[in-house]
């Protein structure tokens, strides 16, 4: 099939938060299990610990996705009606376990895995890679690095340092929200950055001001269309700069405005040429894939 994508390869499927509607989100269980699906990139979301560690993990707050709130020992540390990640050190966070934070998924996980460092997330993509003889994809997000680093845990010097001992065999590109943190990543390590946009956010100003180093863009899904749901040439305005577009987010259990199911969600971005999709449940993208290839080949 003549994909309509930067490159005219497929677009990848991008495990959001690993397999994360099947397994708890940001466990080595969530990213296995999405390359045994066939994911063709991992993403992880990565925060910082009081004591400069990164882990993995969608948010500072810990309510939703650990069991913090069943250790006694934490209680008096929440605030806001939450933990966050900079309250605690390193090893205190290896002591909780990942539990589903998202209602009407499976809770059979819940418990059993331990939250990740990002540096054992990097040793096993590096063993992964080993075992399948080629590189794993991560594609971390720098979550809040501003408001992180007005608060003294800037998250981008420990992303540096673990960059600069990287395993062999990991492929990187770097996602955020935060252009100036991006920016920095991309001075000090020359890795594909790509600007994360929220769905009313100006992306013809961000194409036409950062054109000449960004690696892409990653919008929201509902910037590929306007407001009367025709196509909004995002994608085709980002390829005319020489950037991919990785649009977010994809979900079986939440099926975006107008679209029937999740087939015809995925492959109307399929067909708009995007070049990756930020999947929860990365089985149904690659299956949609598939069959939408399938159908372009009999001229369907």
């Amino acid at each position: 099939m003549n994909w309509r994508t930067l490159t005219g390869a497929a677009p990848e499927v991008i495990a959001h938060r690993g397999a994360s509607g099947e397994r708890p989100e940001h466990t080595l269980a969530a990213y296995a299990l999405a390359l045994a699906q066939g994911a063709d990139v991992i993403e992880p979301d990565l925060v910082p610990s009081r004591d400069g560690v990164l882990f993995a993990r969608h948010e500072q707050s810990l309510g939703r996705s650990t069991d913090i709130s069943r250790r006694p020992e934490f209680a008096a540390r929440r605030r806001d009606d939450d933990w966050y990640s900079i309250d605690f050190d390193a090893a205190e966070l290896d002591t909780l376990r990942a539990v589903q934070p998202f209602p009407g998924r499976s809770r059979a996980h819940d418990g059993r895995h331990p939250l990740v460092r990002f540096a054992d997330l990097l040793r096993w993509a590096s063993q992964a890679a080993a075992a399948r003889g080629r590189a794993v994809t991560l594609y971390p997000e720098l979550k809040h690095p501003a408001e992180l680093a007005a608060r003294g845990h800037d998250p981008v010097p420990p992303f540096l340092d673990a960059m600069r001992v990287r395993p062999p065999g990991v492929a990187l590109r770097v996602q955020c929200f935060d252009v100036e943190a991006l920016r920095r990543v991309h001075e000090a390590t020359g890795l594909p950055c790509v600007l994360l946009l929220e769905a009313d956010a100006d992306w013809r100003g961000a194409i036409s001001t950062h054109r000449d180093w960004l690696a892409g863009i990653a919008p929201d899904k509902r910037a590929l269309t306007d407001s009367a749901g025709r196509d909004s040439e995002l994608v085709a305005t980002a390829h005319a700069a020489g950037l991919r577009v990785d649009a977010w987010t994809f979900r079986d259990d939440a099926v975006g405005e107008g679209c029937a199911d999740i087939e015809d969600e995925l492959c109307a971005a399929m067909t708009r040429g995007v070049d990756g999709l930020f999947c929860d449940f990365p089985a149904t993208a690659l299956a949609v894939r598939a069959r939408c290839a399938e159908r372009a080949g009999r001229g369907a």
